[in-house]
C-alpha cells in the first residue's frame, strides 16, 4: 500500500467516528440507543439490512470457493437467496413483537426471565462467532496488501485489535441510529466494492490472454478457454465440489431456520420501522441487493482464478485470493484504490458488526442487569453498560477471530451456534403447547449434544482420538481420469499444453467420519485396496486406512449415533454427503425434542398465551397512541382474530396468509429465480 491508500484509510475512518460522536447527543435513552424510536423509513430499513447481512467475509467467502470449486462456489454466500421470501412474513413478526429485544419475546412466550437470560448469553456467543468471521476475512485480505509482521508478530495481531477500537468508538457512542448511517454510507461503499476489481481485472484477462482488437466483453471468452466450462456450472456435482445440489438444499434449510430468530433481527429485520410495510420492504430489498451483489463477487474471483489460479500462495490458503487481485489490479495504479478496497471491507465488517454489539448490549441490559442485578437502574447507567457490553463483545470476536482464523470454518460454525434456540422459536411461534419445560430440555439438550459433550468426552476420555473405532474416515479415492487439459492445467504444471489428452490424478476421501477436524496417520500411511471401478474417462480405486490414525477436533455424537444404528453407510459417502447428513440431524432432531418433551410437561398458561398470540395478530399502527389503543382492545378480546386460524379450535397458531403476505412471497420468490436465471446468464457469456 501506498501512502495515497493510507490518506484514503484515515479519513474513511475519521469519517465513521465523525458520525458516531455526531449521534450520540441524541441518545439518551434506551428506546433511543437499541431502537432509535423505531423512526426509520424503507430507504433507511433497506441498508439495514443489507449493511447488517453484508460482512467482509462474504466476498472474500465467495472468492475462496469460487477458486476451489468454479462457480459453485458462490453458494458459500449464495445460499442466503431462497432464504429472503421467508423475511417478507418474518418482518411482521418483528414489528408486532413490540419489544426491545428478541430475549423479552422469549420470556413473553415462556413466562421465564431465565430463559431470556439463557437467549441473551446466545446472542453474545453467535454474535462473536459471526464477528471473528468478519474480522477474519480483514486480516486474510490485508495480509497480502500490508506485507508486515509489527513487532515481530503476524499481521492479524495488531491490525484486528486496531479495526475493534474504531468499531468499537462510532458504534457505541452513536447506538444504533449510529449504525444505520453508517449502514447507509457503508451499503455504498460494499457496492462499489461488489464491481471495482471486475474492469480492472477484465481488461487483465484481455491483455494477458488475448489478441489485438479484444475488448473487455471478450475476457469472458477467455475465461472459458483458460478455465474450461466446468468452471462455469453453478451446481456442482456429487464428487467435485463443496455445493452439490443436496448439500445446497441442507444449508438454505438449516439458515432458513435458524436465522430468523438471531437477535439482531428484532432491530434491522422490521423491529426499528415506522410501519409493517417500511419493514417488508426494506428487509427483502436489503438482502436482495446482496444477492446481485454475490453475482460481481462470483465474476471477479472468476478473474482471480483465470489469472492467479497457479499462485502458490493461493493454492495454499485460497482465503487471500481477494486481498491478492486488489494488490496485482488495483495496486500499480497508485491513485488510493487499493486505500479504497479495504475502506470498503471494513465498511462490509463494521456495517455488520456494529448492529450486532448493539443488540448483544441490549440482550445483557435488558435480560440480565434489569432483571436480575438491578432492576432500578438510571436510564444513564443502561447506556454506561450497554457500551461495555458492546466493546466486549466486539473484543470477544476478535479473540476468537485469532483463535481460529479460518473463514469457512468459522462460516459453519454459524450454522449451527443458532439450532440452541430454532426449536424452541419456531415451536413456540406456532404451537401453544409448547413448554416452558419443554423449551429448557430442548436448550439443553442443544447445548449438551451439539457443543459442550464433543468438546469434553474426548478431553476426559484421550484415547477416543485415537481408537479405530472411532478414527475411521470416508473411503479414500485415488483416481485417474483422462481429459483434455486446459491452460490453467498447464500452469498449474499438470499438462505440458493445453488441448492436449491428459491424465488427472486426483485423490479425495479420507474424511473423519467422527470429528470435525482431521484424522491423520501416526507415522507412515499405510491403505488397503478395497474396489476398483470404471468411470467415464478413467478408473477410480478405493481404500481404507490400514495404519494407527489420529483424530482432533470436535466429537460428532450425532454421526456416532446414525453409524451406531447402522443406517447408512458412512464410509461411503463423500464430503458433502457427509456434511449434508450432519445439517439434516441438528436441523430436525431439536425439533423431535421440543415436540416430544413439550408434551410431558407442564403447559403454559391460557391468560398469558391469549395475550402474546393476540399481540402477534394485532397489526401495527404507525401512529402510537392508535396502536396503543388497538393493543388495548385485542387484550381485551383475545379471540377477536380466531376466525383468521387456518385450523380453527386447535392449538396450532397458524394464520390464513393475506393478499399481501401470498403474493409479496410469490414475488420474492420469483425475484430468487430471476438471480439464479443472472448468474447462469454470467455463466455463459462468452460461449
Amino acid at each position: 500500500m501506498q501512502l495515497i491508500d493510507y490518506l484514503v484509510l484515515f479519513l474513511y475512518f475519521a469519517g465513521m467516528a465523525g458520525v458516531g460522536f455526531w449521534l450520540m447527543r441524541g441518545q439518551k435513552k434506551q428506546e433511543d440507543f437499541f431502537m432509535a424510536g423505531r423512526s426509520f423509513g424503507k430507504l433507511m430499513q433497506t441498508f439495514a439490512a443489507f449493511g447488517s447481512g453484508t460482512g467482509s467475509a462474504d466476498p472474500v467467502n465467495t472468492a475462496r470457493g469460487t477458486f476451489h470449486n468454479g462457480m459453485s462456489g458462490m453458494w458459500s454466500v449464495m445460499y442466503w437467496l431462497f432464504v429472503t421470501p421467508v423475511y417478507w412474513i418474518s418482518a411482521v413478526w418483528y414489528r408486532r413483537m413490540r419489544t426491545l429485544t428478541f430475549g423479552d419475546w422469549f420470556v413473553e412466550r415462556y413466562e421465564s426471565k431465565k430463559i431470556g437470560v439463557a437467549y441473551a448469553l446466545f446472542g453474545c456467543f453467535y454474535y462473536m462467532t459471526y464477528g471473528a468471521m468478519m474480522f477474519t476475512a480483514i486480516g486474510k485480505v490485508a495480509a497480502p496488501l500490508l506485507d508486515v509482521t509489527p513487532f515481530g508478530m503476524p499481521l492479524q495481531y495488531t491490525l484486528l485489535p486496531f479495526v475493534a477500537v474504531v468499531v468499537i468508538t462510532y458504534g457505541l457512542l452513536g447506538g444504533i441510529a449510529a449504525a444505520y448511517w453508517t449502514d447507509l454510507i457503508q451499503g455504498i461503499c460494499i457496492i462499489v466494492l461488489s464491481v471495482l476489481l471486475i474492469p480492472f481485472g477484465l481488461s487483465a484477462v484481455v491483455d494477458k490472454f488475448g489478441s489485438k482488437g479484444d475488448g473487455l466483453m471478450d475476457a469472458f471468452r477467455l475465461m472459458h478457454e483458460q478455465l474450461g466450462d466446468e468452471k462455469f456450472t453453478i451446481i456442482g456435482g456429487s464428487t467435485a465440489s463443496e455445493f452439490p445440489l443436496y448439500a445446497i438444499v441442507a444449508i438454505v434449510i438449516i439458515n432458513m431456520i435458524g436465522i430468523v430468530l438471531t437477535p439482531h433481527f428484532i432491530v434491522t429485520g422490521g423491529g426499528t420501522a415506522k410501519s409493517e410495510w417500511d419493514a417488508r420492504v426494506g428487509l427483502v430489498t436489503g438482502n436482495f441487493i446482496k444477492r446481485f451483489c454475490t453475482i460481481g463477487w462470483v465474476i471477479t474471483a472468476l478473474i482471480v482464478l483465470t489469472l492467479y489460479g497457479s499462485d502458490a500462495t493461493l493454492m495454499a490458503d485460497a482465503d487471500k485470493a481477494w486481498g491478492l487481485a486488489t494488490l496485482k489490479l488495483l495496486g500499480p495504479l497508485n491513485i488510493g484504490l487499493v486505500g479504497l478496497m479495504v475502506a470498503c471491507l471494513l465498511a462490509a465488517l463494521m456495517s455488520t458488526v456494529d448492529c450486532f454489539m448493539i443488540v448483544c448490549a441490549a440482550l445483557v441490559v435488558r435480560n440480565i442487569y434489569h432483571p436480575y442485578i438491578k432492576p432500578d437502574a438510571t436510564e444513564a447507567e443502561s447506556l454506561r453498560l450497554a457500551r461495555i457490553v458492546g466493546a466486549l463483545v466486539v473484543a470477544g470476536s476478535v479473540a476468537l477471530s485469532l483463535t481460529i482464523y479460518d473463514i469457512f470454518a468459522n462460516l459453519q460454525l454459524t450454522w449451527i451456534v443458532p439450532m440452541l434456540f430454532a426449536a424452541v422459536f419456531w415451536v413456540g411461534m406456532y404451537w401453544r403447547r409448547a413448554t416452558t419445560g419443554g423449551a429448557w430440555i430442548t436448550f439443553t439438550f442443544c447445548l449438551l449434544f451439539f457443543f459442550v459433550l464433543p468438546i469434553a468426552v474426548p478431553k476426559l476420555s484421550p484415547g477416543l482420538t485415537n481408537s479405530p473405532a472411532y478414527t475411521r474416515t470416508s473411503h479414500v479415492i485415488k483416481s485417474a481420469i483422462t481429459r483434455t487439459a486446459t491452460p490453467l492445467d498447464v500452469s498449474r504444471g499438470q499438462a505440458s499444453a493445453a488441448g492436449e489428452p491428459m491424465t488427472e490424478t486426483k485423490r479425495r476421501g479420507g474424511v473423519p467420519l467422527f470429528w470435525t477436524g482431521s484424522v491423520k496417520p501416526v507415522g507412515d500411511e499405510k491403505l488397503k485396496e478395497i474396489e476398483r471401478r470404471k468411470v467415464p474417462g478413467g478408473e477410480e480405486v478405493f481404500y481404507e486406512y490400514d495404519c494407527e490414525l489420529v483424530g482432533s477436533g470436535r466429537l460428532q455424537l450425532d454421526m456416532l449415533i446414525i453409524d451406531k444404528f447402522g443406517l447408512l453407510d458412512l464410509a461411503s459417502m463423500d464430503k458433502a454427503a457427509i456434511k449434508t447428513l450432519y445439517l439434516s440431524f441438528a436441523t430436525v432432531v431439536p425439533f423431535l425434542v421440543m415436540i416430544l418433551a413439550s408434551l410431558v410437561t407442564k403447559p403454559n398458561s391460557k391468560e398469558a398465551l391469549d395475550r402474546l398470540y393476540v399481540k402477534m395478530k394485532t397489526p401495527v399502527d404507525p401512529d402510537p397512541a392508535g396502536d396503543r389503543a388497538a393493543m388495548e382492545k385485542s387484550y381485551a378480546q383475545p379471540d377477536r382474530f380466531d376466525e383468521r386460524k387456518l385450523f380453527p379450535g386447535s392449538s396450532l397458531e397458524f394464520q390464513r396468509p393475506t393478499a399481501q403476505d401470498f403474493w409479496g412471497f410469490a414475488v420474492c420468490f420469483a425475484i430468487c429465480f430471476g438471480i439464479i436465471g443472472l448468474a447462469i446468464l454470467v455463466s455463459g457469456i462468452g460461449t
